[in-house]
């Protein structure tokens, strides 16, 4: 019955790093922490944002799969909603550019002003959708 155990043990890690490795290769792939260091003039700490994405890539395993819970209060609560949402939309636009999303539907629906006002909107849509998920999960 122990073999069975670590048998399903071994495979749920090797499953977990073949997940990890293919999200922070599809990261690095984005070119999201390079982005990020190129535009905030920051190039010389590219490897402390590498070590952040890291570390925060295992800390969030360990809080989603031990459930512990943080102590931060209110304020920590809204910082970390901010962060996620900062996250989450620099993923979105990095995935967007990176398969010309925005340029060939503008170019498709022949949008020749207002492209301030289609982000905007894709934003907002996203946190609407977001807050839907929040408020009334299913």
């Amino acid at each position: 019955m122990w073999i069975k155990q670590v048998v399903l043990g071994i495979l749920g890690l090797s499953s977990g790093f073949a997940v990890a490795g293919g999200m922070f290769a599809f990261l690095i792939a984005l070119g999201v922490v390079s982005r990020f260091a190129g535009k905030t003039h920051t190039a010389k700490y590219i490897l402390y944002y590498e070590d952040a994405a890291a570390i925060g890539g295992i800390l969030g395993n360990l809080v989603s799969i031990y459930e512990f819970l943080v102590p931060v209060g209110m304020a920590g609560v809204v910082s970390f909603g901010f962060f996620s949402g900062v996250f989450t939309g620099a993923w979105a636009m990095a995935l967007t550019e990176i398969v010309d999303t925005v340029p060939i539907f503008s170019r498709r629906i022949r949008l020749k002003t207002g492209m301030p006002w289609l982000i905007l909107s894709m934003a907002v849509g996203r946190m609407a959708g977001a807050l839907f998920y929040a408020y009334f999960q299913f």
